[in-house]
C-alpha cells in the first residue's frame, strides 16, 4: 500500500468538495471522511442509526478493537441530516449499487480516485480522509496528545508523522538553508 498524505489546502478541499456535487454519496464520504477521525473500514461500516440526530459517534473500532468515541459539530450534524433525510435507520450510510451493503474499500477507492485524476493529486488515497482530518485539526488546535489519542497511537511522534507535519517541519528547516 502507497503512503498516502493529508490535503492541507482548504482551497483545494473546497474545490474537492464542488466536484462531488451532484453526487450525494460521494460528496457525503469525502465531506463526512474528513470531519472525522474514522479509518475507511470503520466508516465504511456505518448505518444511518449511528449518525443520525446523534451528538457524537459511537462505535466499536475493527482493527485495534477500541470503543470509539467522537463528538460531531453542529455543521457535520446539518450534513448527516440533510444527507440521511429520505434513507432509514437501518440503511447504510454508503449502500452500495449492488445490493443491500455498504461500498467496499475498493469502490471507495474508485471514488475518491476521480478526484486525484481531475485534481492531479499525488499520495491520495481512502486514508488521505483521517489523515486531512488529523493534519487540519492539528493546525487549528496544536494539541497533538488529542489527535494521539483520537488516533489510538502510542507516541506523539507517531501522529506527527502520521498526519505529514514532521515532513512539513523537515520541509522547512531545509528550504533556505545552504553551506
Amino acid at each position: 500500500m502507497e503512503n498516502v498524505q493529508p490535503i492541507k489546502d482548504r482551497k483545494l478541499i473546497e474545490d474537492i468538495k464542488t466536484f462531488y456535487l451532484g453526487k450525494e454519496r460521494d460528496y457525503f464520504l469525502f465531506a463526512f471522511g474528513i470531519n472525522i477521525a474514522l479509518r475507511i473500514s470503520d466508516l465504511l461500516q456505518l448505518k444511518v442509526k449511528d449518525v443520525r440526530g446523534k451528538d457524537s459517534l459511537k462505535l466499536y473500532e475493527t482493527k485495534n478493537k477500541n470503543n470509539r468515541y467522537q463528538k460531531l459539530s453542529p455543521q457535520l450534524k446539518n450534513l448527516i441530516s440533510e444527507y440521511t433525510k429520505d434513507m432509514d435507520d437501518n440503511d447504510w450510510l454508503f449502500l452500495s449499487q449492488k445490493g443491500d451493503k455498504p461500498i467496499s474499500r475498493v469502490q471507495a477507492h474508485r471514488i475518491l480516485e476521480k478526484a486525484e485524476k481531475a485534481f492531479k493529486l499525488e499520495s491520495f488515497g481512502t486514508h488521505s480522509l483521517r489523515k486531512t482530518f488529523g493534519y487540519l485539526h492539528y493546525q487549528r488546535h496544536k494539541d497533538v496528545a488529542i489527535l494521539q489519542r483520537m488516533f489510538g497511537h502510542s507516541s506523539p511522534s507517531i501522529t506527527l508523522r502520521y498526519i505529514g507535519v514532521e515532513q512539513d517541519e523537515q520541509d522547512k528547516s531545509t528550504e533556505n538553508f545552504f553551506i
